[in-house]
């Protein structure tokens, strides 16, 4: 596959690159200039059929669950050595697509390698058991692949989040249909040319670009689906769980967060304002668990709000392709969300410490916003922005930080910022979100379970712990009467 940015792509069914079926197209927005940047084949609901029956088809022959699973599982972790092999050409279109920084696209690509390489390893020790019930009986429990796998993938990191999830489905021995996002669905394409590369048979990956409300749903719908991964918002993520249960199907979802860092008195005060710049700043704040609450202690509130400020005047703005501090968020529609929510900030009475304003520049820019004195019942603290959208609140005490975390819907991530491992330690009990990260935002890895509390999702990505929603067990009991 050419890497560079093609005036057309065309979406990838049961081993070939095909039109969308109705000849319609969605045109790919270049979020730094915001120009058109490609156009790709816009899937029907028809075509999302089609990918679908040709997924079934491979169940049905046996194709993946036939191999010795140290085999498939090799050809699972040569994926991710073609993506670290072709990492920089990959990143350049991850990068124009998504306006993100091309060093964290660059990450992005190795973080996709990572997956593969784990989940290729992990492979074959996916094992059944055997259960003892008694002479002239033998029961044994079989590990079975799930079958066909939806995989709803969202924008903020296109090439990742594949990775992420078809990494262990196909592990695991599964058939893949992939709708992209619409808004960067180019580094998507990647993974069928790697799966085609290796060895894997048609239909058991099919990448497919495609409105959300129509493709997207059409493929959450479809009563020959058997799990449906998605990582996206609430809203969406609700659609989604009532498409499952009109089919039965399970689902594992990731979906909105509201991740609060928790800084004590004790805490460095240069380290917190690194891991803020990181946990928030990271992608211009379009990340499912970005660091976009602060709960500050009293006693050196002023001292943090001020240093954070300072940092994030300091802050690059510019194309991603040259590696600034800030750049473009995806689309307009995303810019104009920010700027809405930076207004909400000021009217309901928060001190707007910088930013708050669209950048008046070509391209989707936001500044990196700051603002103190946020309450609990403020929407900017309550709400999902995504985007590079600071809150920072006050608390006296680690009772009361816990609970200004604890104020929302949402429980994806949260941190703790201390010199006392105590005082660490019993915040970690008691904060209501799947990850807690003390003295480092994002502490974890590809070996680590990701998922949500509350209303931040359902089942849990990457570690082993992944790799369990991906088959299911199947009990055989032989009675033998001689």
């Amino acid at each position: 596959m050419d890497y560079s940015v093609k005036e057309y792509w065309q979406n990838y069914v049961n081993g070939k690159w095909v039109d969308g079926g109705d000849g319609g197209r969605i045109t790919v927005m270049n979020p730094a200039t915001a120009q058109s940047l490609a156009q790709v084949a816009k899937a029907t609901p028809s075509d999302i059929n089609t990918a679908v029956e040709a997924a079934r088809a491979v169940v049905k022959s046996r194709a993946l669950i036939a191999m010795n699973p140290i085999d498939r599982g090799r050809m699972v972790v040569r994926m991710g050595q073609l993506l670290r092999e072709r990492k920089e050409e990959i990143a350049r279109l991850v990068s124009i697509d998504a306006g993100k920084p091309i060093s964290e696209a660059m990450g992005e690509v190795e973080g996709s390698a990572k997956y593969f390489e784990y989940y290729g390893g992990a492979a074959a020790t996916i094992e059944g058991r055997y259960i003892p019930l008694g002479d002239g009986v033998s029961d044994y429990v079989v590990p079975v692949p799930m079958g066909v796998v939806a995989h709803i993938i969202p924008w903020n990191y296109p090439n990742n989040m594949i990775a992420r999830s078809l990494a262990p489905a196909l592990a695991a021995g599964n058939a893949n249909v992939i709708k992209t996002p619409e808004l960067d669905p180019l580094s998507g394409f990647v993974f069928a040319e790697l799966a085609e590369e290796v060895g894997f048979p048609p239909g058991a990956v099919n990448i497919l670009a495609g409105l959300g409300n129509e493709a997207g749903a059409a493929l959450a719908e479809h009563d020959d689906i058997d799990l449906i991964v998605f990582t996206g918002s609430v809203p969406t993520g609700q659609s989604i769980m009532r498409a499952a249960v009109a089919n039965v199907v399970p689902t594992v979802l990731e979906l909105g967060g509201k991740s609060a860092a928790l800084v004590f008195e004790d805490a460095n005060i240069d380290s917190v304002v690194e891991n803020v710049k990181a946990g928030i700043f990271e992608n211009s704040g379009q990340v499912c668990d970005s660091m976009n609450r602060m709960v500050v202690q009293d006693k050196i509130y002023e001292d943090v709000v001020e240093a954070v400020k300072e940092m994030a005047e300091s802050l690059s703005m510019g194309p991603g392709l040259e590696d600034y501090d800030i750049t473009p968020l995806v689309s307009e529609t995303q810019l104009d969300r920010v700027a809405m929510y930076a207004g909400v900030g000021e009217q309901q009475g928060a001190r707007l410490v910088t930013g708050g304003r669209k950048a008046g520049r070509e391209g989707y820019f936001h500044q990196p916003t700051i603002f103190a004195d946020v309450t609990a019942d403020m929407r900017i603290n309550q709400e999902e922005i995504f985007g590079p959208v600071l809150s920072i609140l006050k608390a006296s005490d680690a009772a009361h930080a816990v609970g200004l975390a604890n104020s929302t819907k949402y429980g994806l991530a949260a941190g703790v910022f201390t010199a006392d491992m105590d005082r660490a330690m019993w915040c970690s009990e008691r904060l209501e979100a799947g990850q807690i990260h003390v003295n480092e935002w994002g502490v974890g890895g590809t070996q680590t379970p990701f998922g949500g509390f509350k209303q931040s999702g359902i089942g849990r990505e990457k570690g082993y712990e992944s790799l369990l929603s991906y088959y299911q067990s199947k009990n055989v009991g032989i009675v033998f009467k001689n």
